[in-house]
């Protein structure tokens, strides 16, 4: 509306005067709703085409939006398994820090795992104790088993050395007693130290590893334990959380609520869409201006400082159907990153308010080049001066904007 009726005082105003004052007439006269596009047919044309060219101008060069958006994090309170709740610790609104905790889920099945779990090691230290005790006796055993090889060999050996004198004490029979009872003898001492060994890999090999698997049983169960009790990620305020003792939760169906964190690193960049028309338009360093719905009457100088290098409607997943483009349901915009000209100008701006935003484009440089054309001289000045219009228009929406929430929309 505001260009229409600048571009008529260009056109439709001196078409009327000349006709009023030259040719002498007058309004509801010669001039009436039945003869006016017939008389002032020339400046009507003039001012819809100079209206048009203007606006096409105007948002062409200074491109607008009103999806603007200074986005914020959120964290999912879940418990990394399903359960229902034993104990809440914090309330909804509630400041908490990060390592605090939330709330806890029934644990009888991982304390009774827990505490088997302690019982196999204290079974397995046991059973260490008695290995050691059967080394000891097989040990002794060797000992034993030595002592009697000893003897038999002793006792052999003198009757063999009585026979060689030829003495008739010595009966053949004896001799063959002997060589058997050492025969025997060397293999209760080998199977004496057989057991020994046994015992040595028991203690060595086979109870470090029941102990192992014991200890790595009984660090499960205490990580199965740590999961029945949820704590805070980070620091922020608990949203959203209407927890009761007998509750189940299920990290994947039924979520425990919501975690704002306290700190935005981004709280100061806004991201705004505008229409792909601009993408040639739309430069890092552009200067923009904005104005939120939660700070009414007020504009943000802004300056672009970045631009989504991909446009949101062309992302993809693979499926097992082949995408057909006409299935987009609309063009996507273009993602420019907006920030504060001046620091702290926009904290006071609630994360996820909505804003509207106008860009302008600067033709600073291009006019200071000497060797620029008249004509590309006289378009770049007029891109340039047209931006009042845009600037102004922003800010009759954001002074009307309270009128029209409030008053006409009823909200």
């Amino acid at each position: 509306m505001l260009e229409l009726l600048f571009c008529s005082i260009l056109t439709i105003l001196p078409d009327f005067l000349f006709r009023r004052y030259v040719q002498g007439k007058r309004i509801g006269q010669e001039i009436n709703l039945f003869s006016v596009w017939f008389e002032l047919r020339w400046g009507i044309t003039a001012c819809a085409i100079l209206t048009i060219s203007l606006i096409t101008t105007i948002f062409y060069y200074h491109p607008a939006t009103t999806s603007v958006a200074n986005y914020f994090r959120t964290v999912t309170i879940l418990p990394e398994k399903g359960g229902r709740v034993s104990d809440v610790q914090v309330i909804n609104n509630q400041m908490v820090k990060a390592g605090d905790v939330l709330f806890r889920l029934g644990d009888t099945s991982q304390r009774t795992a827990v505490a088997t779990s302690q019982a196999r090691i204290k079974e397995v230290e046991a059973l260490q104790a008695v290995a050691a005790t059967d080394l000891a006796a097989a040990e002794a055993g060797i000992d034993q088993v030595e002592a009697s090889l000893k003897q038999a060999n002793d006792d052999l050996a003198r009757n063999l050395e009585l026979k060689d004198r030829g003495s008739s004490a010595v009966r053949q029979t004896e001799i063959d007693r002997l060589q058997n009872l050492v025969g025997q003898r060397e293999a209760q001492l080998d199977a004496a130290k057989a057991s020994k060994a046994a015992v040595e890999t028991n203690i060595g090999v086979l109870i470090p590893a029941q102990r192992a698997s014991a200890i790595a049983a009984l660090e499960q169960a205490e990580a199965e334990l740590a999961k029945t009790i949820v704590y805070a990620g980070v620091t922020g305020r608990v949203e959203q959380f209407s927890l009761q003792v007998g509750d189940y939760v299920n990290p994947i169906l039924r979520p425990a609520g919501l975690l704002i964190p306290d700190e935005f690193t981004e709280r100061d960049r806004f991201a705004a869409g505008f229409s792909q028309l601009t993408a040639n338009v739309i430069k890092p360093g552009m200067y923009a201006e904005m104005g939120c719905l939660s700070k009414p009457f007020t504009i943000i100088p802004m300056v672009v400082v970045g631009i989504q290098s991909v446009i949101p409607s062309g992302q993809m997943r693979p499926t097992d159907a082949l995408r057909d483009p006409q299935d987009i349901g609309r063009p996507g915009t273009i993602t420019v990153f907006l920030e504060p000209v001046y620091e702290g100008q926009a904290a006071d701006i609630l994360p996820g308010s909505t804003c509207l935003a106008n860009a302008y484009t600067n033709n600073h440089e291009k006019l200071a080049d000497p060797d620029l054309g008249t004509g590309e001289w006289l378009f770049l000045h007029m891109v340039d001066t047209v931006g009042i219009v845009h600037a102004l228009l922003l800010r009759i929406q954001m002074l009307m904007l309270p009128v029209q929430n409030l008053v006409f929309s009823g909200h």
